[in-house]
């Protein structure tokens, strides 16, 4: 029973692989291999499931890597210096830190000091910038990296006089005489000629005998020098919208600042100098209404006009002496202005009067009014003595910097055009926020100007009234109105000259606003400029760098109208002060301009007699770091006397009144209205605010506000927000420790502490955007040191977790919701990543190194889970896991020990972990929003505790404890899920967590287990498959797990987490891999596959499991190809990008440069191998003629070998081969015949991805190791070998080299992007792609179209073009992308040669050797045929060489046309104009003839076949060289004379022969050349070579299809057609003496009905045709398919040209070949297409909508035509072709073939008299002439077709008068009829036939009269006929007819010859016959006039009556003249009379 069973589980084994190999087999024959590729078990574990992969780290183990030898070693694990970290000085711009130095600092500012001055914390991973993410691959490195290249040589860049090679030189011969000298027959001459020329060189051991093994190894050696290392540098770079993989590393922060303006004063000049003044320059924003910059003093006084201070001078410090300032604008707009303010010293009189003298006087009358100027010096004198400290308003002007900036436009706007350059990658990330202008201000930049000098000269004078900013707003408002009021006022003339340009990068001798030096200072005593701080107009986002710490104080009004007494001249003076006495008032004033840098006290201006002055004062002052409760700012009024009265004091202090500058802790700041108090303030004062009404105080106003003032901080250092204010203040309280603490007007003691510092935590989010921003470093700081460093409170410690991860969430979002416009690509805000990369670190006991805190307690610590369990729950159990666990360096002691030291830390990322997977809904949503930011805040973490504990030696697998693994792997499902879950809600958040969940995944490969990490990565992977198989769009989905394995695989170390180097292990699945194993029998029947290399090529499940990365990339990669998959155009694309950015990069690693490691890298790519070549039916046909691409693989398969096969390949392709010879020289005909449209299925991928995925397969070939690539070449069954060829083939065509032409032709079309736009567009609309992200690419696309090999067709995308983009490249550009696509063609076609010398390795031992041998020969003979580089040619004819020498019997024995093709191409070659090139073609040559010899002695077949190339080659190629031909020709004869082991036989003998023939062929041809402008000249010769090879079908076929190419290029179809319809009939007619077959045409005669000239193709007789061993009629052309593709072409043509009734007659012939064949779906289709050509014929049925052409007849006269003299043609031109074109088209041909002055058009068509005609001229009569056809043809030729095809007689007329005019009275009007006949009918294969007969015939005068009234009669009868009637034809010719005024109209025709009877009575039949016609005229015209009066409307009746009028007349007139009657016409008629219709009186004339 047991055995049974087993027997029966074992049969069912063997039948399920049984079944799937008929699967496989079945699928194999299909085309489609991989049509069920999605549910195949073939390879063990389906594509759509992740494999488990291997555990990394146990490999390891067991494998160390000192087991592996050399370069090697460093691929097995990651070196050891991987992490490092560094310590970065903090880059500080100022040379002294600016930093207080003091000790006493409180916590706050200390944090502050601390966090300004401490170095960045950064962790580098060493190698990262080896990845794709940090070093891309981009157009710019590229180009880098092709420097240096060898430029290769190609044919088509050579021009055609170019002389290449040392020996083309100095040939004697090198431009022989005209061809003429050597006439055809003389064949002695010509053996002369080519006896005479120099050969090229020879191949010195070209004529050795050597083994065919050493000939490899010599091959194989020289290919191998000078090949382009890595070949990835020379495709394009990867597209850079895919690399979702791309990082930059964050910018450090720094300091923010917008745009700087650089503004100098150089001078200020008034009409009088008599006294000082002084500038102060600021910012204004009108549209804001602020003030957006402080203010900038300046001093432009002489020294002399300074000396009158000297009394309140103290010597200026040199920071007060700037002149120059750099302003900063964040927000630029067209609202700013510059505002100048000028004061001067008090004086007393008011403003108006002070300025009087400035307006009044001019500098000119400086003599006029000295004693004027004297008196006001001196009083100036004495102001400035008494009043110097005192400044009054004295006046203002203002400068709208927009007008600058636009009226002097960008600086480089016109130089170059890199402003219009698109920012890169790396700049559009370090956008900042000032670049969020005005929706329309971006016109206004602040940055790019140029420089200008402005000199102002209008001045306005201050008004006291008007000098608060809310006034100056209104003026400056009304200054940009044109009728503005200011102008109106007088103006101060003065003039003030400015310098504003933007400000440079690093200005020399620069000062901050702090008055610290910026670098570069040189030397201290330089005069600096300033930089002035900006008030931004609105918020700017930018967390603080640096200590500030300023205080500005605006004192705005006072009010002292309702105080008594002398109170008008108010100062106001300002002091900082430490405690209550005046000695404490600190020097923290900045001094202005000319004085001391610090001051203890400033003065605002006076305003001259006003109770209530307003101020625009700004003072600055340095807060001191420590600000206490005494600090406060005291202001003291003063009365100023301006006159000197004895016994009254200067100043008078007038009222007092102060400001606490600390309340609560917190600064104070905000507008202040303050009452002042009269009296002096008692004790103790500073602690209160003066609004505390203190006792016995006397108070201004009654204790009311007087003084109103305003207190701005720029701080760094105080937050000013009350949210972030009391959180710091509360940490602070922690870190001291200092209870009970009053917190505003709460006193907090121990016990609250918890409670308040939670609801601070919870209140963050409330905190207002710009500080918590500014202070966002310091907030991040002090949450993680909350979560990592619990406070302890009341002796417990307090677990914060929670609330501070809240926090974070909140403060993360909150920054990414205010930056949002400086996000990158994947949303991550700048400011957060460089707190991450460069602020974050652990708080400051974790940098303490291992030894103090040991590991253990480390640990221990974070078990704490959950915020309410008591502490000693902890401990228990930390004790009892600690103790046990092995990572643990010491077991712990006491209790005690354990809790101190579970008290000391947690760790960050343990507890970010745990809090982000146990958090609530919100906070996750939060966390999930910006989780990139918490996964890099992790990774940090991880790393410092690795580095800072040196845990780096630690084995990964113990480095992180289990819990915080299991919590990273909710973790990661938990993201994971999220990512599935909102793919369709939300896909830009999708994206976002899809991206930094990899590259958290990805940097965890550094840090952790990997094995582990790979484990987390395939669950992800389960979750997506699982949810894919519901998902509604699976390309969403799919799109998100091609980014996520790309990130993954951007790791630097990714070749090594792929463990290259270990063996695969055999494949992991119970059943055998059944595709690579049992199923497929190899190409070697002899030894079984190895399933061990199998696997390796496959994506295997040991593949996967090894390697597994590249598994899943390569395994992605394969699911998007796969046909059924969705959304396909846009997965191909990005799985492909994905391989090709990871290629790239390995390109250029320098860790893989050497050729062993590269070739290990390599393996990981193998199965891209099978991949490409199983999509392969799918791929851009680039080999593709206009039929369907057929293949090797089909043509290798058994089934479809044999003769059985003619009908089911009877293909498309075929046909187009045909029409350019055997195989055209560059015809892109496919290999083999058979069908593959079953193998199209699935979406085809663009032209792009194709090439892309065929240069990354190029790249495994080219970087794989050869041994392996040729056991696996083994393996293969035939068909996929055959797959393989088809691949290399398509390489070869992808890659073909386009010439530089092409890239000077496509310049402006070329466009990076391709045709997947539109894929990329349907699936945006579908919903499956974020629109941030779409925007985002969108924004970063250069253009919609590919830079396609066949732009050249797409006109349509011009209108594409964008502005912005330079198209036009340079000529050094187009030359540098010639040079680089010449290199890659020429690597691609060595790396495929490579190959297939591999391949024929491998199939020397085959079974099935030929058939893969002619394929292989077919690439071979294709890398030949394409535009190949000199150093590829001389290789690719080498392996040809080596393979005609080892498989002769390949090209002599079958009946192949791979020899006619060889043949083709060598000759093509040997007419090179490069010499290497000729010599190897020469060389192959003849070795060719020499095996073809040896095998039997004679090479008739070679001879014959390289005549045929001959012709074929000179009769398409336009730029043909014979002189180079004949000198290849010359080397071949020199081989055959040199060659010794063929001395004895006739083999020399015979070369020469074929040598001379060839010789006389090239010089017949020749001729063609001359005549290439001449199309009719050029077809006459063609026609004559192609009559000339009557004797020989093969080249008469030949020609006939040249000429078909020619026409075809001409456009005449019609004679295209007809080349082809002879060539199928010579066909036909040799196939019918061949074989009898009834379906086959009989011969010419079946096609007598195309065209009646085919009958000259029978002249083929039996005595010719000879089909025997020399290979006559031997070409593909001669067989049953080649008539099939003749006819094919034929009836293409005639449909081209219109001709569709004789498409008719092509198919009557084609239709019974394809029934014998049982074709039916050829038949269908030859039926659909004369369906189309009847419905055409019918729709054109009148015939006008198809002209076929104009008939002219052309005379040649003159001995300068040569053979022309005396010809004349017919020729016919297209259709509705006037006379004048031909005949201009003809003097201007032959004008420039004879020079000027010697082409003469004979205007008339009268015969030509040569006596009379100028022998030195050459003559040309044009005519135009009309078909003519006999009364009895016209019964036959019955459509407009039939009167327009097969003419043979032309017609045309020339009037003339007996005495030689043209035309003269009606009376002696005669007309010369001429008739000419044609040698030939047209259409024929020519557009000029001969005429062979002409005949005139003269008609007299009443003859001509009787033919005119029969053409009226026939136009009347017409026109009144039509239908539907046409009224306007019909009323044109009646008006014609009966009409009065026509001039010889039919009346005087009536008189002329019937108002008399003739006396001759020859001319009566004629009398009568015109009488009839009268008779017949006048009938028709009533019918006519009847017709017009049915058809006429109202309107016209008036003119319908006149028209009848009119022929009433005319009848009147008639009727007398059509009565009479002729007497002799009553007698009975005589025969002679009878005869005189024979045309007695007409003269014959025969020519």
């Amino acid at each position: 029973m047991a055995a049974s069973e087993r027997r029966a589980f074992a049969h069912k084994i063997n039948r399920t692989v049984a079944a799937e190999v008929r699967k496989q087999v079945s699928r194999e024959r299909s085309g489609s291999p991989h049509s069920s590729r999605r549910s195949s078990s073939s390879l063990g574990v389906p594509l759509t499931e992740v494999i488990e992969p291997l555990d990394f780290e146990d490999v390891l183990l067991s494998r160390p890597p000192e087991v592996e030898p050399g370069p090697l070693r460093d691929l097995i694990e990651f070196p050891a210096d991987d992490l490092e970290l560094l310590k970065q000085p903090r880059e500080c711009r100022t040379t002294e830190s600016g930093v207080p130095e003091d000790g006493k600092l409180d916590a706050q500012v200390r944090a502050a000091v601390e966090m300004y001055s401490e170095d960045w914390v950064i962790v580098r991973r060493r190698y990262q910038h080896l990845s794709t993410a940090y070093s891309p691959i981009t157009t710019e490195t590229q180009r880098e990296r092709q420097k240096g290249l060898t430029c290769q040589v190609f044919e088509q860049d050579t021009p055609g006089d170019e002389r290449t090679g040392p020996e083309d030189a100095d040939d004697p011969q090198h431009c022989s005489g005209s061809p003429e000298d050597t006439p055809r027959s003389s064949g002695a001459s010509g053996i002369f000629s080519l006896r005479n020329l120099t050969a090229d060189s020879l191949l010195p051991t070209l004529l050795e005998r050597a083994a065919p093994e050493d000939v490899d190894r010599r091959n194989e050696a020289l290919r191998r020098q000078h090949r382009a290392p890595a070949l990835l540098t020379l495709y394009p770079a990867p597209d850079e919208d895919e690399a979702v993989e791309r990082c930059s590393r964050p910018e450090p922060p720094r300091e923010h600042f917008g745009q700087r303006i650089l503004v100098k004063c150089l001078s200020l000049k008034f009409e009088i100098e008599i006294e000082p003044i002084f500038g102060t320059l600021a910012l204004y924003d009108v549209r804001e209404k602020k003030k957006i910059s402080e203010n900038f003093y300046f001093d432009l006084n002489s020294d002399s006009v300074k000396g009158l201070l000297r009394a309140h001078g103290t010597h200026p410090a040199i920071s007060t002496l700037a002149r120059s300032a750099i302003f900063s604008v964040t927000y630029p707009s067209p609202d700013i202005f510059l505002v100048v303010k000028l004061e001067k010293v008090l004086q007393q009189g008011d403003i108006s009067e002070c300025c009087e003298p400035y307006m009044v006087m001019k500098e000119a009358d400086t003599a006029k009014n000295k004693e004027k100027l004297e008196k006001l010096r001196l009083a100036a004198e004495q102001f400035c003595t008494r009043l110097g400290r005192y400044r009054m308003p004295f006046a203002w002007t203002a400068v709208h910097l927009a007008n600058i900036v636009s009226s002097v436009g960008p600086q480089d706007r016109d130089s170059d055009s890199e402003s219009e350059r698109r920012p890169t990658w790396a700049e559009r990330r370090r956008r900042g926020p000032q670049d969020r202008g005005y929706g329309g201000d971006d016109v206004c930049s602040f940055s790019s100007f140029r420089p200008a000098t402005l000199t102002v000269t209008n001045f306005f004078k201050q008004e006291a009234e008007r000098l608060s900013d809310e006034d100056l707003f209104k003026f400056l408002a009304d200054m940009r109105r044109p009728s503005s009021l200011l102008r109106r006022l007088r103006p101060v003339t003065a003039q003030l000259k400015i310098d504003i340009s933007p400000a440079p990068e690093n200005l020399h001798f620069c000062l901050s606003p702090e008055l610290l030096h910026v670098k570069p200072y040189p030397d201290p005593r330089g005069r600096p400029t300033k930089e002035i701080l900006e008030f931004p107009a609105r918020e700017v986002y930018a967390p603080h760098t640096c200590y500030r710490n300023l205080l500005f104080v605006y004192p705005h009004s006072l009010n002292f109208s309702s105080r008594q007494g002398s109170v008008r001249n108010l100062a106001v003076r300002i002091q900082y002060m430490a405690g209550e006495d005046q000695s404490q008032a600190l020097p923290v004033i900045f001094g202005k301009s000319s004085c001391s840098e610090f001051t203890r006290e400033a003065f605002t201006p006076v305003v001259y007699h006003n109770k209530s002055p307003e101020f625009y004062e700004e003072f600055k002052l340095r807060l001191p770091a420590c600000v206490t409760e005494n600090h406060h700012l005291f202001f003291t009024f003063y009365h100023v006397s301006c006159q000197p009265r004895p016994g009254t004091a200067l100043e008078t202090p007038v009222g007092f009144t102060w400001i606490p500058l600390l309340q609560h802790g917190r600064l104070r700041t905000g507008p202040f209205c303050l009452p002042v108090s009269v009296d002096q303030p008692p004790p103790s004062y500073s602690v209160l605010t003066p609004d505390v009404a203190l006792p016995g105080m006397r108070w201004v106003d009654g204790h009311k506000g007087v003084f109103s003032v305003e207190l701005t901080a720029v701080s760094s250092v105080h937050p000013q927000d009350p949210h972030l204010d009391k959180f710091f203040t509360l940490v602070h309280v922690l870190e001291e420790g200092i209870f009970p603490f009053r917190l505003r007007e709460t006193v907090l003691s121990e016990g609250t502490m918890e409670q308040e510092l939670r609801a601070s935590l919870a209140a963050l989010r409330l905190a207002s955007p710009e500080p918590l921003v500014a202070f966002s470093h310091l907030v991040l700081d002090k949450l993680v040191r909350l979560v990592v460093r619990p406070p302890i409170i009341c002796g417990q410690m307090v677990n914060l977790g929670r609330g501070a991860f809240e926090a974070m969430a909140h403060v993360a979002s909150l920054v990414h919701r205010n930056l949002e416009a400086v996000q990158d690509s994947r949303g991550h805000c700048p400011l957060l990543a460089s707190y991450v990369h460069y602020a974050f670190r652990l708080p400051a006991s974790d940098l303490s190194p291992p030894g103090e805190a040991s590991p253990a307690t480390v640990q221990a610590a974070t078990l704490a889970r959950g915020s309410g369990r008591p502490t000693s729950l902890y401990l228990a159990r930390s004790k009892s896991i600690s103790s046990s666990n092995p990572d643990l360096a010491v077991v712990p002691g006491s209790v005690d020990d354990e809790v101190s030291r579970i008290l000391a830390s947690k760790l960050l990322h343990e507890e970010l972990a745990l809090q982000w997977v146990v958090s609530g809904s919100a906070v996750r949503e939060l966390v999930l929003q910006h989780a990139w930011f918490f996964f890099q805040l992790m990774v940090k973490s991880m790393e410092l505790h690795l580095l800072l504990g040196q845990r780096l030696d630690t084995p990964r697998k113990l480095r992180f404890p289990g819990r915080f693994l299991d919590d990273i792997a909710a973790l990661v499902a938990s993201v994971g899920l999220e990512v599935i879950t909102r793919v369709h809600k939300d896909m830009e958040l999708a994206e976002r967590l899809n991206a930094s969940l990899a590259f958290f995944l990805s940097d965890l490969l550094s840090i952790a287990d990997r094995g582990y990490i790979f484990s987390l990565v395939r669950a992800h992977y389960k979750q997506v498959a699982t949810r894919l198989q519901s998902a509604p769009n699976p390309a969403a989905l799919l799109t998100l797990r091609m980014d996520f394995t790309r990130i993954l695989c951007s790791h630097e170390h990714y070749v090594t987490l792929n463990l290259p180097c270990c063996p695969l292990s055999p494949p992991a699945s119970p059943s055998p891999s059944v595709s690579s194993t049992t199923s497929q029998s190899s190409t070697f029947s002899s030894q079984a596959p190895d399933p061990k290399v199998t696997s390796m090529f496959e994506l295997s499940g040991s593949f996967r499991q090894q390697h597994f990365l590249s598994g899943l990339l390569l395994t992605e990669l394969a699911l998007a190809l796969d046909p059924e998959a969705e959304g396909a155009s846009l997965l191909h694309k990005k799985a492909i990008s994905a391989v090709h950015s990871l290629l790239c990069s390995h390109d250029v690693d320098s860790r893989y440069a050497e050729a062993t490691v590269k070739a290990k890298v390599a393996e990981l790519y193998l199965p891209l191998l099978s991949l490409a070549r199983d999509t392969l039916p799918r791929l851009h046909g680039f080999a593709e003629g206009s039929g369907q691409r057929s293949r090797l693989a089909s043509m290798l398969d058994s089934d479809t070998e044999g003769e059985g096969d003619i009908g089911g390949t009877i293909n498309p392709s075929v046909a187009m081969a045909i029409a350019g010879g055997p195989l055209a020289p560059g015809s892109r005909t496919s290999i083999s015949q058979g069908p593959s449209t079953a193998a199209r299925s699935g979406c085809p991928l663009s032209a792009e991805s194709s090439r892309t995925l065929l240069v990354c397969v190029l790249w495994v070939l080219k970087n794989a190791e050869p041994a392996l690539l040729q056991r696996w070449a083994a393996a293969l069954a035939l068909p996929q070998l055959g797959c393989l060829l088809d691949l290399l083939y398509l390489c070869l065509a992808a890659f073909e080299y386009k010439g530089k032409k092409a890239f000077e032709r496509i310049n402006s079309l070329t466009f990076k992007k391709s045709l997947d736009m539109r894929a990329r567009l349907e699936e945006a609309i579908l919903g499956t792609i974020g629109a941030r992200q779409e925007m985002v690419r969108r924004s970063r696309e250069r253009s919609p179209f590919g830079n396609q090999e066949n732009v050249r067709w797409r006109k349509s995308v011009t209108h594409w073009r964008q502005t912005s983009d330079r198209v036009d490249k340079t000529k050094d550009e187009m030359e540098h992308e010639a040079l680089v696509d010449g290199n890659l063609a020429t690597e691609a076609s060595l790396v495929v040669l490579d190959m297939l010398e591999i391949i024929v390795q491998t199939v020397m031992l085959s079974e099935a050797r030929e058939s893969i041998l002619s394929a292989v020969l077919k690439v071979v003979l294709y890398s030949l045929g394409s535009t190949q580089s000199a150093l590829f040619l001389q290789h690719g004819l080498a392996t040809q060489r080596a393979l005609v020498s080892k498989f002769p019997e390949l090209l002599f024995e079958e009946d192949t046309e791979l020899c006619a093709d060889l043949c083709l191409r060598l000759l093509r070659h040997c007419g090179s104009r490069i010499s290497t090139i000729r010599t190897h073609a020469s060389a192959s040559l003849y070795l060719l003839m020499r095996q073809n010899f040896e095998i039997g002695h004679n090479f008739a077949r070679v001879k014959m076949l390289v005549t045929m190339s001959l012709s074929s080659l000179v009769g398409t190629t336009q730029n043909f060289s014979e002189e180079h031909l004949r000198r290849s020709l010359k080397t071949i004869l020199t081989y055959a004379e040199e060659d010794v082991g063929l001395r004895d036989s006739t083999f020399a003998e015979q070369v020469q022969d074929l040598m001379f023939n060839l010789h006389m062929i090239l010089t017949d041809t020749v001729k063609m050349k001359e005549h290439q402008e001449d199309p009719e000249m050029l077809m006459d010769l063609m026609y004559r070579i192609a009559r000339g090879y009557q004797g020989s079908p093969d080249l008469r076929l030949t020609w006939l299809q040249n000429m078909a190419g020619k026409h075809a290029e001409l456009g005449n179809h019609a004679e295209a057609a007809q080349c082809m319809v002879h060539a199928a009939a010579l066909v036909a007619e040799y196939l019918a003496l061949l074989e009898d077959s009834r379906h086959l045409p009989v011969g010419c005669v079946s096609f007598q009905n195309v065209s009646s000239n085919v009958l000259e193709e029978s002249a083929i007789s039996d005595d010719i045709l000879s089909p025997d061993e020399e290979g006559f009629c031997s070409g593909k052309n001669f067989t049953e398919l080649g008539l099939v593709g003749l006819l094919e072409q034929a009836a293409a043509y005639f449909t081209m040209g219109g001709l569709y009734e004789a498409v008719n007659e092509v198919y009557k012939n084609l239709i019974p070949i394809l029934e014998a064949h049982r074709d039916y779906k050829k038949l269908a289709a030859v039926h659909g297409k004369l369906q189309e050509a009847f419905t055409k014929i019918m729709h054109q049925s009148s015939g006008w909508e198809r002209v076929f052409g104009t008939y002219f007849r052309v005379g040649f006269y003159g001995t300068r035509f040569g053979d022309l003299d005396e010809q004349e043609f017919v020729y016919k031109e297209p259709s509705i072709t006037k006379l004048a074109e031909i005949s201009h088209r003809l003097e201007e041909f032959y004008t420039e073939r004879f020079g000027d002055d010697v082409v003469e058009i004979i205007k008339d068509s009268n015969p030509v008299d040569k006596s009379k005609l100028d022998p030195q001229k050459a003559y040309i009569q044009i005519t135009y002439v009309e078909p003519h056809f006999d009364t009895y043809e016209l019964k036959d030729r019955v459509t407009y077709f039939d009167r327009n095809y097969g003419l043979r007689a032309f017609l045309f007329c020339t009037p003339f008068t007996p005495d030689g005019r043209a035309h003269g009275e009606l009376a002696e009007q005669h007309k010369r009829k001429t008739l000419l006949s044609t040698e030939h009918a047209f259409p024929y294969i020519k557009t000029r036939i001969r005429v062979c007969h002409r005949e005139e015939t003269v008609l007299t005068p009443v003859e001509v009269a009787i033919e005119d009234m029969q053409k009226k009669t026939r136009e009347l009868a017409f026109a009144t006929e039509q239908d539907p009637p046409d009224s306007k034809m019909l009323q044109m010719v009646l008006q014609g007819s009966v009409g009065p005024t026509v001039n010889q109209g039919p009346l005087e025709v009536a008189q002329v010859f019937l108002s008399e009877v003739p006396e001759d009575p020859k001319l009566f039949r004629h009398h009568n016959k015109l009488r009839l016609c009268f008779k017949d005229f006048c009938k028709k015209c009533e019918d006519a006039l009847r017709k017009n009066k049915a058809l006429i409307g109202p309107d016209q009746k008036e003119y319908h009556r006149e028209l009848e009028r009119h022929y009433s007349r005319l009848r009147e007139a008639l009727q007398p003249l059509l009565t009479q009657r002729l007497p002799q016409l009553l007698a009975p008629s005589s025969t002679s009379l009878r005869n005189s219709m024979n045309r007695s009186s007409f003269r014959k004339a025969d020519l």
